[in-house]
């Protein structure tokens, strides 16, 4: 660990990822990087460059609720069940969030930000969906609160509670 100036309240030293290597004219700071995986030079994983290259090209259009659309019906039936279903009570309880995608995730956005998401499984490989939040949503609730929630499957209740985060969230 290489002491850096950025010192806490308590007056120990907070760690740093950078490193400085010496040469023999010059010194220059490296920056340590993130464990590559096989096959990848960049240090992320296959679906992980696929979002950033999905977001790139969101970058440069105008995508809306189609794109959204055709996403979930590239979905495998679990995922596509669940966003289905999330599209509907996200549209109903909140009309005017901008239905889009966001790294090719159904999304719904205010004034061109992402308040909401779905996240499929299939997305990363992950054990389970989720349904997130980003910082544009109004959700502050104290020091501290929760914007992610891990679906496996939707119950009369759990709508009412989403469509409640959902309002709450748009604002």
């Amino acid at each position: 660990m290489v002491p850096t100036d950025h010192d806490d309240p308590g007056g120990t030293t907070m760690p740093t990822t950078a490193k400085k290597t010496t040469t023999k004219a010059t010194t220059k700071a490296t920056t340590k990087t993130a464990p590559r995986t096989a096959g990848s030079k960049s240090g992320f994983s296959a679906e992980e460059r696929a979002a950033m290259k999905e977001r790139a090209k969101e970058a440069k259009g105008a995508v809306g609720e189609q794109d959204l659309l055709d996403k979930i019906a590239e979905m495998p039936p679990e995922d596509r069940e669940l966003a289905e279903r999330l599209h509907q009570i996200v549209t109903a309880a909140a009309p005017h969030l901008e239905p889009s995608t966001w790294y090719g995730m159904p999304a719904y956005k205010r004034d061109g930000k992402a308040v909401a998401f779905f996240k499929p499984a299939s997305k990363f490989k992950a054990r389970y969906a989720t349904f997130e939040f980003n910082d544009s949503a109004q959700l502050d609730d104290g020091d501290m609160w929760p914007i992610g929630y891990a679906l496996t499957r939707l119950t009369p209740a759990l709508e009412k509670e989403i469509a409640a985060l959902v309002k709450r969230a748009a604002g």
